[in-house]
């Protein structure tokens, strides 16, 4: 069925994007074209660890790659999935900003009660809870 080709081939670039990693080249991707190596740099990666998710994004069709000497450049195929990202990004920000208007909502005096049992509030204090113990 057609439909279930296009399900699965969404399903595929979505899988290519389930690494912070890979949406972080493709987010530095997104004014251009940048030298293997720039990139390493610029998002503090191993080169064993950049080259294997850059494999994987180029098998998907994500990246493309050009040799030019010594160097290989990286690009975008599709800028258009940077609008995809952008629409992710907007959607965390309303989940945050609901989740900011809930806390609000509650307010300080029922989160105060909420915790009383102390380990939140652990969790708050940034203490382990081994630490709690002693």
């Amino acid at each position: 069925m057609l439909k279930d080709s296009l399900h699965r081939f969404k399903a595929e670039i979505l899988h290519a994007w389930a690494h912070p990693t890979r949406i972080a080249i493709v987010e530095t991707l997104r004014n251009g074209e940048m030298p293997a190596g720039s990139l390493i740099d610029q998002l503090e990666l191993e080169q064993a660890n950049a080259s294997q998710h850059l494999a994987g994004l180029r098998a998907k069709r994500i990246v493309v790659n050009r040799k030019v000497g010594n160097q290989v450049f990286y690009s975008l195929r599709a800028p258009v999935l940077i609008d995809v990202l952008d629409i992710l990004r907007r959607y965390c920000s309303l989940q945050l900003t609901d989740t900011m208007h809930m806390l609000e909502e509650i307010g300080p005096e029922e989160r105060a009660q909420k915790m009383s049992d102390g380990a939140d509030r652990d969790v708050l204090e940034n203490r382990k809870p081994e630490e709690t113990l002693a």
